[in-house]
């Protein structure tokens, strides 16, 4: 019987098999370096599973490689299934991060900040 992997399953194969550019990102953003805001990689959330998660600001973060050139359906459902609950999704393209990896930490930075300081208000 072939089982399907949970959430918890998938998102600790997903951390064995990161790509180079997921690492680099995750020693920007581990140990709260960026911004003193804690970040999990690969994080189960509901159906699916982000890339990097950062709580406080409920913000993923998904390092966009060539493969979702193809999957933008899929994309975009998830990114509806998110803001739904409340969640906000930045996607980064592989190609932007490694021309420019300090403008896209300073962007992620931005986003986070704003997010924790609409929330502190509502």
């Amino acid at each position: 019987m072939n089982k399907r992997p949970t959430g918890v399953d998938a998102a600790r194969e997903l951390r064995e098999h990161a790509s180079v550019p997921e690492v680099v990102l995750w020693s920007d953003l581990r140990n709260r370096q960026l911004g003193g805001l804690k970040f999990r990689r690969q994080q189960p959330i509901g159906p699916y599973v982000a890339d990097f998660y950062c709580a406080d600001a409920r913000l993923v973060v998904e390092l966009d490689g060539v493969k979702h050139l193809s999957s933008g359906g899929r994309d975009a459902a998830r990114d509806r299934w998110m803001r739904a609950q409340g969640i906000e999704t930045i996607r980064i393209p592989v190609s932007r991060f490694s021309k420019d990896r300090v403008r896209v930490l300073e962007y992620i930075l931005s986003v986070a900040r704003k997010r924790i300081e609409m929330m502190g208000t509502e």
